[in-house]
């Protein structure tokens, strides 16, 4: 009787044990996919601040501590709204910035937008003021109403242009190169006057442009282009990318021997509106000298 009873009983490797924890394993998984969608949309949303602090000898005295916002890519169209963009210029007041840079990518879609953006980007006043390239969707939509529109709301334009930018007794320079696929690229002006021993910005709104450069005389480039990838697997890596070096180039900041490079995830968002462990950012950068 015993023998039977073994022989009949039921087989707890499958009945006791697997079956709960793969039916555990499927509802997880059902779950997962089902709240995936919902965090795409919601992603785009939580814009997050990304603080560097760059220390470099170059660093002026009188710009110890001095504070730079780098925004890039906003998108401002049918996916990032105007009241997106009036809240985008509050957080960036918020921070405080001595000075905000602008990467390129304002608007979306279509020229409509881009007098009703720049007419917000007024209401952001920075001691040192507001500096900025274009990015290829500006050159699609109107480049030339875009410049118009920077001007009149007292944005400097740097596309392959330059400038030196003031504080107590010391500059430092600000330029930047025009569009590595919709313009063309002079760093000459840059460059015209800079010493080694200048602290040197540039802004390219596309980030594979830092192969091109060779000079010791930049300290740190600003970028954006890439959405930080948009849609990426956990941050790690993303399939579709726009920059044509890879992950070299995606997100974050770089140092190399002539140079250090930040590239921002960006704002706003492209076809289609969702990102995936690639937050929209702001990026604050302090200068502080190295002594």
């Amino acid at each position: 009787m015993n023998e039977t009873s073994q022989f009949t009983g039921s087989d707890p490797t499958f009945s006791g044990s697997k079956a709960p924890k793969l039916k555990y394993f499927i509802s997880i998984l059902f779950l997962l996919l089902l709240l995936l969608p919902a965090f795409m949309l919601v992603e785009p949303y939580t814009i997050i601040v990304k603080e560097y602090t760059i220390v470099s000898r170059d660093v002026p005295s009188s710009f110890d501590g001095t504070v730079a916002a780098f925004v890039a890519d906003i998108h401002h169209g049918p996916f990032f709204g105007i009241d997106r963009v009036k809240g985008l210029v509050r957080r960036l007041n918020t921070i405080e910035p001595d000075m905000v840079l602008m990467g390129g990518d304002y608007v979306h879609r279509d020229s409509k937008y881009i007098a009703p953006f720049f007419e917000e980007m007024k209401n952001i006043k920075p001691k040192l003021g507001v500096f900025a390239v274009l990015g290829n969707h500006d050159h699609w939509e109107d480049a030339g109403l875009c410049y118009k529109k920077m001007e009149d709301a007292g944005i400097t334009r740097l596309d392959n242009a330059a400038v030196w930018v003031k504080k107590g007794n010391d500059r430092i320079r600000i330029g930047g190169v025009g569009d590595l696929t919709t313009d063309i690229q002079d760093l000459r002006p840059v460059l015209d006057g800079a010493k080694n021993s200048d602290f040197v910005i540039l802004l390219s709104h596309n980030p594979d442009y830092a192969e091109k450069i060779t000079t010791d005389k930049i300290d740190l480039i600003l970028s954006g282009h890439t959405h930080g990838g948009q849609l990426t697997f956990f941050g790690q890596w993303a399939p579709l990318n726009s920059t044509m070096h890879g992950e070299k180039y995606r997100t974050g900041m770089k140092t190399y021997a002539n140079f250090s490079i930040i590239i921002s995830n960006g704002v706003g968002t492209i076809t289609p509106p969702f990102r995936l462990f690639a937050s929209p950012d702001i990026v604050k950068v302090v200068f502080k000298k190295a002594y």
